[in-house]
């Protein structure tokens, strides 16, 4: 039986992948978008003033939420961290008190979150969804974006928090900076290459919030591979795909004086070793467990 699904962020990375399944396999999808709308399955909505159609999420079976500024995008001034916190709280927060409010709220909230909320340097202890909270700026950035959806849980609603790692895909995510430096001989460690990566495939991302769609589960939930690697390890196979040398290492003095020590130490050298529990624990399976074979696949290689 198909459903009705309302997604914001559906022009992302991940929210274009999960409309294309989605649509693939028989659901009704609404996109929450910005700009004019062009259809019948958009409508519009201006979440920094606080405007959703009243109707938007009532009757709908599922809401995705997908929406925030980059993480990494551009260098953390103050006025830039202030707009990765705020377009998180604002779009969260504005649907979560549409479905609190609406007559028929949907089944399902499935909201997103990421594992920076561990904090961004957690050794080599192994995290899963009761594993403390960080208080770095990530950190509490992802804390304050669950506890934005709160009111959500006033109506009869599932409210899943899903804890995305690194994503990996043919174009952006996690890949889109690299493979370049990669292909022409120019990719490398970074540091000690000792720092865990916990990452996902964008596959595996896609149908892991189809399974919380239909799960029971509700909470944080991560969403990374059963396999975290070291950056090393990473660097090595990456390189092997590619079939490049990766002579370079990549010192962490060079990466906090381009971005700055703050965005340095919670991006590109984080270190998070996180593990699937609950989802793999409600029966998903993943396709992409292991690292070599997944960069392969994401890669045509």
């Amino acid at each position: 039986m198909s459903r009705t699904i309302l997604v914001s962020g559906a022009s992302g990375l991940i929210g274009s992948a999960l409309v294309s399944r989605l649509r693939t396999q028989g659901d009704r999808v609404i996109a929450l978008v910005r700009r004019e709308v062009r259809s019948d399955d958009e409508i519009g909505w201006d979440p920094d003033a606080g405007q959703l159609p009243e109707s938007a999420v009532d009757g709908v079976d599922v809401v995705v939420n997908l929406s925030g500024a980059g993480m990494g995008d551009k260098r953390w001034s103050k006025a830039r961290k202030g707009v990765i916190l705020d377009s998180r709280l604002d779009t969260t927060g504005l649907l979560a008190r549409a479905i609190a409010s609406a007559p028929n709220p949907p089944a399902v909230f499935l909201s997103a979150s990421a594992i920076g909320i561990y904090g961004q340097d957690r050794g080599d202890d192994l995290l899963d969804e009761s594993s403390s909270i960080g208080d770095d700026f990530l950190a509490q950035v992802a804390a304050r974006w669950e506890q934005a959806a709160d009111p959500a849980k006033k109506a009869p609603t599932r409210v899943v928090h899903f804890r995305t790692g690194l994503v990996m895909a043919g174009t952006g995510g996690l890949l889109g900076p690299l493979v370049p430096l990669f292909k022409v001989g120019l990719g490398g460690k970074i540091g000690s290459g000792k720092q865990w990566m916990s990452w996902i495939s964008l596959g595996d991302e896609v149908a892991a919030l189809v399974h919380l769609m239909d799960s029971s589960i509700a909470g944080p939930v991560n969403l990374v591979a059963p396999h975290p690697v070291t950056n090393a390890e990473f660097t090595t196979a990456l390189a092997k795909v590619l079939r490049r040398p990766a002579l370079f290492v990549i010192p962490r003095f060079a990466l906090q004086i381009r971005f700055g020590r703050e965005m340095a130490e919670g991006t590109a050298l984080a270190n998070q070793r996180v593990l699937s529990e609950r989802l793999t624990s409600d029966g998903f399976e993943f396709s992409h467990p292991e690292l070599e074979p997944a960069l392969r696949v994401v890669m045509g290689r």
